[in-house]
């Protein structure tokens, strides 16, 4: 036996000392893998701590590209420690990206308008947009769809290609929006004191915007009513607080002020066929006007 292994060790002592040797080799690569990989992680948070703009969606991005790129890298240098033509293993998995990219043209394209999305920042978590004929609050970017909640708490799952490839309206990004409170009076009412009535209303609410300034226009003349309106900027936040706390206000105080809020009125004249005889073949003329004969 001991013969055996002797003849063994002399035959293959320089196979055992190469193996032990790419064993190590590979062991250091795999340590100086994940110590980069450690390393590039923390100044990537350093890098996302510094610059606001880079966000939580972002960041699990770069990290998982950081992690899978440094393992592809030491996996194909410890291939070519041990022997393994890495430049034809490369070329077959660049040949089978391409047959796969092909077949999944979709899924690719939902990939390249996450990136994009991501990159340009087109809308980030927990801003209100809307795109289509959808909208809501964004829960969650990855790179083939953006989960949205709607205002009344429905879950929606949209391929990103489909909001790249439409316009989009982001609520949330500028931090102001404008909002018109409007309410008719009627034609004997005054005008002037509507005005005031509106003013007063902005005067008391303080979560309105000093810049822009809020304004009361007399935003037209309908059929039926003079429409005054308040322009007036608040914060995202507030915004839907205020509307729905003002529209009640402006109907009460307008009231107070002794103006009218009028309804839709429609003048109906009843017309005798007696007198109008012809009323039946499907002609309609015109009645005379009153006083007339």
């Amino acid at each position: 036996m001991s013969q055996f292994i002797s003849n063994l060790w002399a035959t293959h002592s320089d196979d055992v000392f190469l193996l032990a040797k790419n064993i190590l080799v590979a062991i250091i690569i795999i340590i100086i893998g994940i110590v980069t990989s450690k390393v590039l992680l923390k100044l990537i948070k350093k890098v996302r701590a510094k610059f606001l703009s880079i966000d939580g969606t972002v960041y699990l991005i770069l990290k998982g590209f950081v992690r899978y790129g440094i393992f592809v890298v030491c996996a194909v240098m410890i291939l070519s420690v041990f022997g393994v033509n890495t430049t034809s293993l490369l070329a077959v998995m660049g040949a089978a990206g391409l047959a796969v990219g092909l077949a999944l043209k979709d899924t690719m394209g939902n990939i390249a308008a996450g990136i994009i999305i991501i990159v340009l920042g087109c809308y980030r978590r927990d801003e209100f947009v809307e795109f289509s004929s959808f909208m809501g609050t964004v829960k969650e970017i990855n790179l083939f769809t953006t989960i949205l909640e709607t205002p009344d708490g429905i879950y929606i799952s949209a391929p990103n290609a489909s909001i790249w490839g439409s316009p989009l309206r982001n609520y949330s990004r500028n931090g102001k929006r404008r909002m018109e409170l409007s309410i008719g009076i009627a034609y004997s009412d005054s005008v002037d004191t509507a005005f005031q009535v509106m003013q007063d209303i902005i005067a008391a609410e303080p979560r309105f915007l000093k810049d822009p300034m809020p304004m009361v226009i007399l935003q037209a003349i309908e059929s039926h009513s003079v429409r005054i309106t308040i322009r007036a900027w608040a914060a995202v936040q507030d915004y839907w607080d205020i509307f729905w706390d003002l529209n009640k206000i402006i109907k009460g105080k307008i009231e107070a002020a002794g103006l009218c809020v009028p309804l839709p009125q429609r003048d109906v004249r009843v017309v005798n066929p007696a007198t109008y005889p012809l009323l039946d073949a499907g002609n309609f003329p015109v009645p005379p006007a009153p006083g007339t004969k």
